[in-house]
């Protein structure tokens, strides 16, 4: 004991010492371990969802989901939206979907509105995933970015859809509120002429109620915001995670499982341990997972009924 205290070292510190010592190596030891686990994998998301605790699975979406349907997305080079609007002689390329420059100029959007038109163009399996999770009783919200209506198209319920961007199935006037349909006004959009109100006196721009760059998104995005807390899978689709405040619905719980289909990692994929990140074409990624889950059969006749 006195040499203890000669060295200056009491009987109390040396413990405390030797259980600072066990804790060091309990801690590497797991780290050890960790490193030696095998990485979170597309099995291990199939086996989630197919457990019967899994009700909650959250689906996030862009126009990634929408190309194999023959629509552009906006931000690829040399295909995309974008980089394809020279013709309109817009300031900047963003300009088609601001709303202080369609107040000025609402023709260029008109013009392209052709494009996105509902009824132009197909779900293809991507759209239906969601349903189909709808369906086997696991959806708890599809969050989409999309205004093609594609998702509706495909089956899912307006009660499992947030349009965060809002939809081209209606529209209304910015003069006097008035409502319209689609079917109001697609005829004068095909005509590539700027629909005006019909109500006398007005002759107000209708727009269709998709959110412009400068608009608020739609109440329901911030109602259901809370279900980013709740989600026990999130799965993400063609999309670049860029624009907020979609983009906020990607950041669940850090325990939660997240799985990636685009065509490159985006967003703060790949940080997490229960991340899981396909790089590959989005249908191609659809049926991967489809095929994993043993759904094959139900996906197909979906996609033809």
């Amino acid at each position: 004991m006195a040499f203890l205290w000669h060295e200056g070292l009491s009987v109390r510190s040396l413990q405390i010492s030797k259980a600072w010592y066990a804790f060091g190596c309990l801690l590497a030891e797991r780290r050890l371990f960790a490193s030696q686990q095998k990485p979170y994998s597309l099995d291990d998301i199939a086996e989630l969802i197919n457990s019967d605790t899994c009700q909650r699975v959250l689906f996030m979406a862009g126009a990634g989901i929408s190309t194999p349907s023959g629509i552009q997305d906006f931000r690829t080079p040399g295909t995309g939206l974008y980089y394809n609007l020279q013709k309109y002689n817009l300031p900047y390329p963003e300009a088609i979907f601001d709303i202080g420059f369609f107040h000025i100029n609402p023709k260029p959007f008109f013009e392209y509105a052709k494009e996105l038109m509902p009824g132009r163009h197909k779900p293809n399996p991507a759209h239906f995933l969601p349903v189909l999770f709808d369906r086997k009783g696991k959806l708890l919200r599809m969050f989409t970015q999309n205004i093609d209506g594609l998702e509706r198209l495909a089956g899912l319920s307006s009660e499992r859809l947030v349009e965060a961007h809002g939809t081209f199935l209606s529209a209304t006037c910015l003069k006097c509120r008035k409502d319209y349909s689609l079917d109001d006004i697609k005829e004068t959009i095909y005509k590539s002429e700027v629909p005006l109100c019909k109500k006398q006196g007005c002759q107000g721009i209708i727009k269709p109620d998709i959110v412009f760059f400068g608009e608020n998104l739609p109440e329901k995005f911030h109602q259901c915001m809370s279900d980013a807390q709740d989600a026990q899978v999130l799965i993400v689709m063609g999309t670049s995670l860029e624009v907020m405040p979609f983009a906020s619905v990607a950041e669940v719980p850090y325990n939660t499982a997240r799985l990636l289909l685009n065509k490159e990692r985006v967003g703060s994929f790949g940080s997490r341990k229960k991340d899981v990140v396909m790089t590959d074409d989005i249908v191609g990624g659809v049926k991967q997972l489809v095929q994993k889950l043993g759904w094959m059969q139900d996906l197909q006749e979906l996609c033809t009924r």
